[in-house]
């Protein structure tokens, strides 16, 4: 299952982490997580490219992890979020939680991180 976290707060974009895998084939034909994977990749692509917002991104073995903007993003970086998060949000919808769960979360609004916000009878197929 893939777990994706973005934090707003004010109408603005503090940070977006994303772990997992959707398992809903072999590593290399997961059409979940290669259209999950172009997503992101295209947004952090596009911000860094388009805008002069600044941010930080935690990648490990060329797998993004998370990113955090340092200061306040601008009209077009939010329109990339919303880009995003609308085409992940279509993909969930199309596919279902059981391989995609997005957390949409307050800064000031405490959220367990995952897995653990899930129902245990999730937590238990993992």
């Amino acid at each position: 299952m893939i777990w994706v976290r973005a934090i707003r707060q004010n109408g603005q974009y503090q940070s977006f982490t994303i772990k997992g895998h959707a398992e809903y084939a072999e590593p290399g034909e997961d059409i979940i997580c290669a259209a999950v994977s172009a997503l992101v990749i295209n947004a952090i692509n596009s911000i860094e490219k388009f805008t002069e917002d600044p941010f930080t991104c935690d990648c490990e073995d060329g797998v993004i992890k998370s990113w955090e903007f340092t200061s306040d993003v601008s009209k077009e970086t939010r329109l990339l979020m919303d880009s995003l998060m609308l085409g992940l949000e279509g993909i969930q919808k199309s596919y279902g939680e059981e391989y995609i769960v997005i957390d949409k979360c307050k800064k000031d609004v405490p959220a367990p991180l995952f897995p653990g916000y899930l129902s245990k009878s999730k937590t238990e197929k993992l």
